[in-house]
């Protein structure tokens, strides 16, 4: 859907394991802003400016990786993208969806991922 975006927050583990995540949505929004780079940073961020418009419906999480440590991830947008974020990210991971808040027009949804 055009026009979509979604931001991804990250903390937990290191730049490797957000980066890990990042690309576990690529399948599904396609490339982010940037990837996560700072190694002493402790919290991450990734923005999709719209949903992947090739391959499957629902892709994503091929070549993710594995995380070293427990990542919080809170994905915000629209509630059809946040959804896709979320369902991409249990695919892609051992997940704990910790909650959700929603808006008028954006959802945000809090997951744990683990090792």
């Amino acid at each position: 859907m055009p026009g979509t975006q979604l931001t991804v927050t990250l903390s937990g583990g290191g730049a490797d394991d957000a980066r890990a995540v990042v690309r576990a949505l690529e399948g599904t929004f396609g490339a982010p802003d940037e990837l996560p780079a700072d190694e002493n940073a402790t919290v991450h961020t990734a923005t999709f400016d719209g949903e992947r418009q090739t391959g499957p419906a629902g892709g994503g999480g091929e070549g993710s990786g594995r995380l070293s440590a427990p990542v919080t991830v809170t994905v915000q947008g629209s509630p059809q993208a946040v959804r896709r974020a979320s369902d991409t990210l249990a695919r892609a991971f051992t997940a704990r969806d910790d909650g959700a808040a929603s808006g008028d027009q954006e959802q945000e949804r809090e997951l744990l991922l683990e090792p």
